[in-house]
């Protein structure tokens, strides 16, 4: 029987090698259920590769990652997670509500399931705002409205866990508020664990918890009120800029006395 109480990610020594470089080093962290998780840090620094050993697509992954219960990547959690990528992942030659009944017929297979496919459809289009725009091809969309047609698919199903990498990237003010206001929505009344990242640092005001990350390794794992009381700061941004200053002093070399 499933452990509600666990960690819907659990990682130990999470390790991630790309040829030469080690992209992540040894990560040890947790991702509560039921709470968005803000993954913050510099682009570059090890979040899209995180994001994707998290949900099974990332090579030469070592240590221990478990995901709702089970090791990452196995086929029992492919309907229990929805993944949103950087770039939009859906078909510029259908409309909205095609790629939506495409990827349901994929979740769902069987003629049985159509009724509840429907359903399904016209519940993530009310979800992001884009019941309007339905019938229009997703080529002749914003960019914007692309990205929401992703984070549309990714909500088909109910999943349990929402891996998210940066999903209001280039999109206007009001927009990015929205998309927080459904995130937290999604979290508090359905239960959703959410997971997602961001190089801007006022988003991580809008986290329950946070994983701040620094060239592939963790500078921390807490909560904002917390990093905010322990680095003395008025701003996570802040706690962010002394915790990358103390792990740089403390990986330099001693200065030779003159």
């Amino acid at each position: 029987m499933m452990n509600n109480r666990s960690p819907a990610v659990l990682a130990k020594g999470l390790t991630v090698v790309r040829g030469p470089r080690t992209v992540l080093r040894g990560l040890d962290f947790t991702v509560p259920r039921g709470q968005i998780t803000g993954l913050l840090g510099p682009s570059g620094c090890g979040k899209s590769t995180l994001m994707r050993a998290i949900v099974g697509t990332q090579a030469k992954v070592t240590g221990t990652l478990d995901v709702l219960d089970h090791p990452a990547g196995v086929p029992a959690l492919r309907s229990r997670i929805g993944y949103v990528t950087q770039a939009p992942s859906v078909y510029d030659d259908l409309t909205v509500r095609q790629n939506l009944d495409y990827f349901a017929a994929v979740l769902t297979p069987g003629r049985g399931a159509t009724t509840a496919r429907r359903h399904d459809v016209a519940r993530v289009l009310d979800d992001v705002d884009l019941a309007s725009h339905a019938d229009a091809l997703a080529g002749n969309l914003s960019g914007g409205q692309r990205s929401r047609v992703s984070l549309a698919v990714a909500l088909l199903g109910t999943p349990e866990l929402l891996v998210l990498d940066e999903p209001t990237v280039g999109l206007d003010p009001v927009l990015r508020r929205d998309l927080w206001q459904l995130f937290h929505t999604l979290a508090a009344d359905r239960g959703a664990t959410i997971l997602v990242s961001s190089h801007v640092m006022d988003e991580a005001e809008r986290c329950h918890r946070l994983l701040l990350m620094r060239e592939g390794e963790l500078l921390a794992d807490d909560t904002p009120d917390a990093l905010r009381t322990r680095t003395h700061s008025d701003t996570v941004e802040e706690a962010f800029l002394h915790l990358v200053d103390q792990a740089t002093e403390t990986s330099s070399p001693a200065r030779s006395p003159r």
